[in-house]
């Protein structure tokens, strides 16, 4: 008998059965710091319990085969009829009511919630992404129908319920719903005041027919939506429950799903609407004011969606070197290896640092609180959002060629990568909506700045930083041309400053040398060779 060829020898093992939530030292740090003590406990527990559900090989196979099974719109029944439904593999079902019930849909319940919310959503999405948008708008409505109080109150105790109801019915007759968002048409993008969707007054006040189209509308198997449209009035916000009062299906008219890059496994579709029943939420004419609040909670989704699969990503090239070794060793003991790990665990720390910052500014709910979140937001989800994409590349790159065939689950991380940079608004959107911030919303700069100045006098870079910065900000000429790159050293400031405070200064005094000292390259491994690097790595390597 010939000796076997195939005996495998030298490949890491796959990233299973470990609590995810535990292994993520950074999400861990801030959780006990943004959380009142006596609540620490038991949302310890619960994370924990949810981080080793994420971890575990049925949820991983359930987010492949979610992934691998999209979505299919059925128009019409056998028997002719328009039903415009969307089914679903299995898998997702079993993740997307997991989510629910695990309380990713009602943060603004209970004492912490944001914050509780906020790390469930980065372990959880970890699994598979697709599954965070329904999560993301039904999480996010809430403040928009805090504009209607009676809208709220029929509302909200559904939308923040721990129940998964999948089935197509009024929802009144049911315990928990989902909500989507209808806001983009064809002609106008992020222009929504360019919209030409059409809102005729009937005879029941605050009832109107909708005649027009969405280009984009997200989860459109939801129980009902926001959109946006032109009434008499100007454009106003609407909610389009997707069945009647008395049982019969609205006019919700799916004209096809998108065939997307990534995030394969969510539905994301174009809807015509013709005579289509709606209610008014908030006054007539002030309809993206509604409605921005719903915007900022699902931007925050954004950088927290970027900070989970940053942290996968990151987490999967640690352990993959960890145990695979060349020329002579470990790869995670080679210095030049390492300094592309510890550069990617330097992103990785940042912007969960900073999501979770923000997703504290939100239990908060103070003045000033809010003026923060105002600037912090949109700059946030400018920076943090562009780098989830180079941190995909690059620790996919760390798995050489396992890392570029699909079964290792890297692939999908990166064509899931640009999402959260083009939801809720592109790049230029947030710089421009930063620079709004600035100039109509003085209070916004001054927390801001009251905030990077708790860290001031602990590191020379950071305060040279937000020297330059303030010089930056003192100078207004050209200012929409470069308001990327002001954008960019705001949030960079602010996540150095966080880091500074909170971080082990090994961490701190990695980012602040590359980031804000300019002692780093153009590509990732290019830190300081004089700095702890060991120390950052560890501290990030996921423990199984």
């Amino acid at each position: 008998m010939p000796a076997s060829t195939h005996t495998v020898t030298n490949q890491a093992p796959p990233l299973v059965g470990y609590d995810v939530f535990a292994a993520d030292r950074a999400l861990g740090e801030a959780v006990v710091r943004h959380l009142d003590p006596e609540l620490l406990e038991g949302a310890r527990e619960e994370l924990s319990a949810l981080g080793r559900t994420t971890g575990s090989a049925q949820v991983q196979e359930w987010g492949a085969l979610a992934n691998e099974n999209p979505p299919k719109l059925r128009t019409h029944d056998r028997y002719g009829n328009r039903i415009d439904e969307v089914d679903f593999h299995p898998s997702w079902h079993r993740l997307l009511g997991k989510g629910v019930s695990a309380g990713l849909t009602s943060a603004w319940t209970r004492p912490g919630g944001h914050v509780r919310r906020a790390a469930g959503f980065v372990v959880w999405t970890q699994a598979e992404a697709g599954n965070g948008c329904p999560l993301s708008m039904t999480h996010a409505a809430v403040p928009a129908l805090r504009t209607d109080p009676a809208l709220a109150a029929e509302w909200e105790p559904r939308l923040t319920a721990t129940v998964y109801d999948q089935e197509l019915r009024p929802a009144a007759r049911k315990a928990g719903v989902l909500f989507g968002m209808g806001m983009t048409e064809k002609q106008g993008g992020s222009d929504v005041r360019a919209n030409t969707t059409e809102a005729r007054p009937l005879a029941e006040d605050g009832t109107y027919a909708l005649t027009g189209h969405k280009w984009f509308c997200s989860a459109p198997m939801s129980d009902g939506f926001l959109v946006l449209a032109q009434a008499p009035g100007g454009l106003t916000c609407f909610l389009v429950p997707r069945v009647l009062a008395d049982g019969t299906r609205n006019v919700f008219r799916i004209q096809r799903l998108k065939d997307k890059l990534g995030n394969r496994s969510n539905a994301s579709s174009e809807v015509e609407f013709d005579g289509t029943w709606a209610r008014r939420v908030g006054e007539e004419g002030r309809g993206v004011r509604t409605i921005i609040g719903m915007v900022a909670a699902t931007r925050l989704d954004c950088v927290l969606g970027s900070a989970s699969l940053m942290r996968q990503a990151v987490a999967q090239a640690i352990h993959h070197c960890t145990y695979r070794e060349a020329f002579g060793g470990r790869l995670v003991d080679k210095p030049l290896m390492r300094n592309v790990l510890a550069d990617l665990a330097l992103e990785s720390e940042a912007a969960t640092t900073l999501a979770m910052r923000l997703a504290a500014a939100y239990d908060d709910g103070s003045e000033q609180e809010r003026a923060f979140l105002r600037l912090a937001v949109p700059a946030a989800k400018y920076w943090v959002t562009k780098r989830c994409t180079p941190v995909a590349v690059e620790a996919l790159e760390c798995l050489g060629g396992n890392g570029y065939v699909e079964e290792s689950g890297m692939p999908r991380l990166l064509r899931e990568s640009p999402l959260n940079s083009i939801w809720e608004g592109a790049g230029n959107v947030q710089a421009l909506d930063v620079l709004r911030a600035l100039q109509r919303e003085p209070g916004a700069l001054d927390a801001y700045l009251r905030e990077v100045g708790r860290a001031r006098g602990a590191d020379h870079r950071l305060d040279g930083a937000i020297k330059n910065l303030l010089t930056e900000l003192a100078d207004l000429d050209g200012i929409e041309a470069r308001a990327r790159r002001l954008v960019e050293r705001i949030a960079l400031v602010l996540q150095g400053s966080l880091l500074v405070r909170y971080a082990p200064p090994e961490v701190a005094d990695a980012f602040c040398a590359s980031r804000l000292g300019g002692d780093w390259g153009t590509g990732f491994g290019t830190l300081p060779h004089s700095l702890d690097l060991a120390t950052v790595v560890e501290r990030a390597r996921p423990v199984a």
